[in-house]
Order: C-alpha cells, then structure tokens, then sequence
C-alpha cells in the first residue's frame, strides 16, 4: 500500500487554535461558536479544539476552507479572538497544519492527495504528537523531517521510539490517523485564590495560605457534590510573570487530606528560591459528580479519623459560617 493510501478521502477535519493563555471563559464561548456549525466538536483543554465539518459542509452549503473562514469570522467578531484553522482528513494533518501557521490567526487547507508531499518536508518535531524527546532520537539517527520518517520500515521506527509510539509515529508520518473526532465539552473546573498584601517569599506564611486555600476548595467540592480529578496551581510573582502546572490526582477526589498532598506537590514542583509571590490560585480540574465515582473501601483507621472530623469541621462552618474553623496550625513545617 502506498504511503497515505489510508488517508480520509475528504478534508473535513478542523483544529482549531486559540491564543496562548486565553481565559476559560473566552475558551468556552469558542467552543460554543463551534458547536453552533458542527454537532461533532471535541474540547482540547486549555486552547484549542477539533471539529468534524463532513456533516456541516452540505448544511452551510461550503466547502471545508469556507467553513474555516467561517470559523475565524465569527471568533474575531464576536469575541475579538483571532484563531489558526488547520484543515485536513485527518486529525494529525489538521493538527500539524495549524501549528504551521503564524499568530495571531489564518487558515491552513490540506488535501487528501497532498498529505504526504505537504507532510514530507517538516522538521520532524513539527509533526503533531512527536515530542521533543521523540524528535531528539530521531535526529541522532539522521531522522530529521517527516518524508524520511515516513521511508522507513515501521519496524525500525518501533526499535527506535519503542513499540506503540513508534507504530503511531510512522503511521502518522505516512498521514494514516484513524482516529474520530470525539465530541466533548471542556471539563467544568472551580477555583480558589488569595492576593498577598506584600510580596512573599516561599515559606511558612505561604504554605499556611495554600493549606487555607485547599480546605475552602475541598469544602466548595463537597458543597456542591462534586470531586476533582486534577488539580492546578497558579503562582504570581511580583512584576507580572506567573508560574502554572496541572496534575492528574490517583483518584478523584473533594477531601482535604488528598488535595493538600497534591498542593503541596505542585508548590515543590515550582522550585521557589526567592521568587517574590503576589498570589497563588488553586484550582479543581476535570469536576465530575462524587456519585459518579466508585468510593474505596479504606482499612487505613487514621485516613478513617481524618475524614470524620473533615465531617465534623463541614457541620461547623455550615453552622457558624465558613471561618469558624481553620486548619490546623501544627500541621505547618515551620523552618
């Protein structure tokens, strides 16, 4: 079979890029101009999003490139958001091809004939889902664009990058992507944060702030019903910059104790010296339902205690208002 034979016999896949930190918000109300045009449109947290246009196409009576017009006409009108529309029969073509294009917006049309010559000459790191590391291996084998990564034998690529992630990387490089659009709204999330009156340096007087923030987080998820999946952490700095990282927790979750280990993980992850901090936000990611998630049975007797006087402590601040009671003091490491 020649290279790209499997390629989709239409150009209807569409990924679209926002600009970089672009709020939640804004985010959401793209996603929804999208969903106006396609019923099939799959959230790519935190900037960007798929949209399957074959159905679309006949409806608004355009064809794929017009969609895209379309799509960056109404971001930028209605929401002052220009976007990168990659266009292609595959979500890796479309994907790569609106990595190609300059910001701050335009559109990038790939057809299906054109996969593999338009694919050929990238850098290899330009091929969507190759990372650096990935690209970094390649190239000590003298693999440094995409047409020389789709010559070679799939089994030597496999040798190379490892058994799954190199059949996937020669088969993309060949533009072979059976992947579907799957439709998928952006995870809901809810945060929480504290403004420094002066500029903080990392220590005791933070940590206590972040052991603060997490216990109005876990009682807002518990309020609510709801657990989180991940958690992330924002850090201000005093001039501006700020710092942010995500991470998955084990399990899903809206109790204090889980939280503050990942909190914790997350302010370490920073590698705070002498950054002057503002502010730190904490956030709860990928909410869901706490009746959608199977509860493990715990034989631990102190996560047990712990949890009952979480229990307890809710019962008060439901009563007394949320500042009756506060975290414990004696759990702060104090330098």
């Amino acid at each position: 079979m020649a290279a790209g034979a499997q390629v989709r016999g239409v150009s209807s896949v569409m990924h679209v890029r926002c600009p970089d930190r672009l709020p939640e918000d804004t985010f959401r109300q793209v996603l929804d101009l999208l969903a106006e045009l396609s019923p099939v449109v799959q959230a790519l947290p935190p900037s960007a999003a798929l949209m399957e246009a074959k159905g679309a196409l006949r409806y608004h009576g355009v064809d794929a490139r017009g969609l895209g017009e379309i799509v960056r006409l109404r971001t930028v009108a209605l929401l002052g958001v220009d976007v990168r529309v990659g266009i292609g029969p595959t979500i890796t073509v479309a994907a790569t091809a609106s990595a190609q294009i300059s910001p701050p917006g335009g559109i990038l049309a790939v057809d299906p004939g054109e996969v593999t010559g338009w694919l050929g000459p990238l850098p290899v790191d330009a091929l969507h889902g190759i990372g650096p590391r990935q690209a970094a291996v390649l190239r000590g084998y003298g693999v440094d664009c995409v047409g020389v990564l789709a010559e070679l034998p799939p089994a030597t690529v496999q040798r190379v990058l490892g058994g799954r992630a190199g059949r996937l990387a020669a088969d993309r490089a060949r533009g072979i992507d059976p992947r579907p659009v799957a439709p998928r709204t952006l995870p809901t999330s809810t945060s929480v944060s504290r403004t420094f009156p002066r500029h903080t340096l990392d220590g005791a007087e933070v940590r206590a702030v972040l052991l603060g923030l997490v216990v109005q987080l876990g009682l807002l998820l518990r309020r609510r019903g709801q657990v989180a999946r991940g958690l992330g952490l924002t850090l201000k700095f005093a001039g501006g910059p700020s710092w942010e990282k995500t991470r998955r927790l084990p399990e899903a979750s809206g109790h204090d104790d889980d939280l503050r280990t990942m909190a914790y993980r997350l302010i370490d992850a920073a590698g705070l010296q002498r950054g002057r901090l503002t502010g730190l936000v904490l956030r709860g990611e990928d909410l869901v339902g706490a009746d959608q998630v199977a509860q493990q049975i715990s034989l631990d007797t102190v996560r047990e205690d712990r949890l009952v006087a979480e229990e307890v402590s809710d019962r008060i601040r439901a009563k007394f208002g949320p500042d009756a009671i506060g975290p414990a003091a004696t759990l702060l490491r104090v330098s």
